[in-house]
């Protein structure tokens, strides 16, 4: 998946205050960008490379992709509303939306599952705002990573708080910051504070998300002012105490969304599309690679007995060597079907040369053990066979080991050693390894393999 990666220097304009010009026209690129998540949306949906096992298990992200499309398709716009219980997270949105669609209650966790709602308001109604569960309520783990996975799959988001931000909100601001997600950063229920301390408040907010918010994305609001109590002189000249229901504040919440959707709402939808896209398609090759791996392990564990065998019990010590390489190549070769990348015995040979050539730079005395044992078995005309068989299958067992991981590195790899180059890549693997754990189940591997009159060693 490539086409998502390109988005991601076309990040909106506002995160930065960088003004329009002629060659970023917000409508041409939106639309540029829209037609990139589209497609790379569709090839996502349409890789018949994935294996049909690796589809079914990410059933439900390959659905979320489908209603990503269909979403670009219809030009709908999501904005999702988070924050900490009781912030006013809900009567934001109900203000936004013009209705009490939404419950507001004192009680913590009132909102316990996803909700959203129809902005009408805002041009032809395509955009919808999402209300999520408080992240910090009561036994909230689950409703708190139910609340990032929506904003993950939102345009923007709404961050709610109240006052100064708590640890939590801190830490949930930085994480949703590190998943690049837009923000606009929203201090609720304005009218508790006088001017002084909204102007010093905003200020230690603005210090606090420094680096996590643009500061022209922190913005007032008071969805649900409180009620105030005001005098009324009824007809007689009585004065009659009453309460009043100011209505909520949030033009200058209404004017930065509008500007944001209006500026830059194609390229924030197609964007998230595109990131979301990208996490998939991470995780897709992530489970293909754990499934081939799997598979490779077989491979190179089954090819690593058969050699092992055939070096213990052979009786013709120069045949030795090379059985030995026709192994390495004839595993090479199966390995690389199992990662999709198949090779030509040529093609695995030279493969295989070059990890040995590296291996005999680092392994020269695991080596000289395998030419010394090829060396006795020729001298005393095969009657230390016995004795030497176990010991020099064992190691024949592990030269096969690290060529076959070598090998899967380099078809993981995609059919490259990288920047590091096989000397690099074949050490790393050397250090990973436990030798002689790894020699002490080949030789177990041997003896189980061999019938009991042929047991070496």
């Amino acid at each position: 998946m490539k086409i998502w990666k390109r988005l991601r220097v076309a990040w909106p304009s506002w995160l930065s205050s960088k003004p329009a010009t002629p060659d970023n026209n917000p409508d041409t690129a939106g639309d540029s960008h829209l037609a990139l998540a589209r497609e790379s949306l569709r090839e996502l949906l349409a890789d018949e490379r994935v294996p049909e096992e690796v589809r079914s298990s990410l059933a439900d992200d390959y659905r979320e992709v489908q209603t990503m499309l269909d979403k670009l398709e219809h030009g709908h716009i999501h904005i999702a509303v988070f924050g900490r219980v009781s912030v006013g997270k809900s009567a934001l949105v109900n203000a936004l939306l013009g209705q009490a669609v939404f419950s507001t209650s004192p009680l913590h966790g009132e909102t316990r599952t996803v909700q959203q709602g129809q902005w009408h308001e805002f041009q032809d109604g395509n955009v919808f705002l999402i209300d999520t569960p408080g992240i910090n309520e009561v036994d909230g783990e689950g409703r708190e990573q139910l609340a990032k996975d929506v904003a993950n799959r939102s345009d923007l988001v709404l961050f709610v708080v109240d006052g100064d931000l708590t640890h939590i909100e801190l830490q949930a601001l930085r994480a949703l910051a590190k998943q690049e997600r837009p923000l606009i950063l929203v201090l609720n229920k304005i009218d508790r504070y006088n001017q002084h301390e909204r102007e010093v408040l905003g200020n230690v907010l603005l210090e606090r998300t420094r680096g996590l918010i643009n500061p022209a994305n922190l913005v007032f609001a008071a969805a649900q002012p409180v009620p105030q109590w005001v005098i009324r002189v009824d007809e007689a000249g009585n004065e009659v105490e009453q309460q009043r229901q100011s209505p909520p504040d949030i033009a200058e919440l209404k004017a930065r969304l509008w500007k944001v959707i209006e500026a830059e709402g194609k390229t924030l939808a197609a964007l998230n599309a595109s990131l979301f896209a990208g996490e998939l398609s991470d995780q897709v090759a992530d489970r293909v690679l754990d499934a081939r791996r799997t598979l490779g392990d077989r491979v190179i564990r089954t090819w690593c007995i058969a050699k092992g065998v055939a070096v213990a019990i052979n009786p013709v010590p120069v045949a030795d060597l090379v059985a030995a390489a026709v192994v390495d190549v004839t595993m090479v070769v199966h390995l690389s079907k199992a990662y999709g990348l198949p090779l030509s015995r040529n093609e695995a040979g030279s493969l295989v040369k070059t990890i040995g050539a590296q291996m005999l730079l680092l392994m020269g005395t695991v080596w000289a053990v395998h030419l010394v044992s090829t060396a006795l078995k020729l001298g005393t005309g095969g009657l230390s066979a016995a004795v030497t068989g176990a010991a020099q299958g064992a190691v024949a067992y592990y030269s096969t080991y690290v060529v076959g991981r070598a090998a899967e590195r380099y078809l993981a790899n995609g059919k490259s050693w990288g920047d590091a180059g096989p000397k690099l890549a074949v050490r790393e693997i050397l250090d990973s390894l436990d030798r002689d754990s790894i020699i002490d189940q080949a030789k177990k591997d041997i003896r189980q393999r061999l019938r009991p009159g042929e047991q070496a060693g």
